[in-house]
């Protein structure tokens, strides 16, 4: 993560900082997912990206295509809105190219905001596409890399039918995390996901816990 020294002295855009911030963290998010992402794709400086992307980059131009490590046809897109808020028409346009690329689930990242017909569009879109939606202030900064995160381990489904046995209780009987918690959106978690949490702390020591996403 970069210092306060190196904005002071950084002496490009802010534009070309910013969004070179938001694709980093996108980057690592996607290999936290578990998709295919380069090391050049996770460790491109500053530089580097402006030389790529200009001062003033076409977010258009920062789209993101990968597969999941662990099952190529798993396939997903990451589309940065070129537009102020993003309307009915784009996300259109992202289901078009989706459906020829028989791609079924992607990201998009907003400037701002999406108008509220858009959102009612990919509620409609949901049973073909699996659309998220992150606006860019808030893959600024990693929220993994915060110091009181504990670590974070998303449980197989063997793994979770093993926990349920072990400790006999159901699923729903588990401490809850809202999908729309911020760790939760990260890992792109949905509901009847369950996470070991584990915690280091010089106060409270080592421990680990559970969650069930809802």
């Amino acid at each position: 993560m970069e210092s306060c020294i190196d904005r002071f002295i950084d002496k490009g855009s802010v534009n070309s900082h910013r969004l070179f911030r938001v694709r980093r963290t996108v980057f690592q998010m996607l290999e936290d997912r578990g998709y295919t992402v380069t090391d050049s794709d996770l460790n491109t400086t500053l530089e580097q990206f402006r030389v790529n992307f200009g001062q003033e980059p076409n977010r258009e131009h920062l789209f993101i295509s990968t597969r999941s490590r662990a099952d190529p046809r798993d396939k997903i897109f990451v589309f940065f809105s070129g537009d102020d808020r993003v309307g009915v028409k784009e996300l259109k346009a992202y289901a078009t190219r989706m459906k020829e690329e028989n791609v079924y689930r992607a990201i998009i990242v907003v400037q701002n905001k999406i108008t509220p017909s858009a959102k009612q569009g990919i509620k409609e879109l949901a049973t073909k596409f699996l659309l998220e939606t992150f606006d860019e202030t808030e893959l600024l900064i990693n929220v993994k890399e915060h110091a009181l995160v504990p670590e974070h381990q998303i449980l197989t489904p063997e793994e979770k039918n093993a926990l349920l046995k072990q400790y006999s209780v159901q699923e729903n009987q588990l401490p809850r995390m809202l999908e729309s918690d911020p760790l939760a959106r990260y890992y792109g978690l949905r509901r009847g996901k369950v996470v070991k949490l584990t915690y280091h702390s010089e106060t409270t020591g080592h421990y680990v816990t559970y969650r069930c996403v809802w």
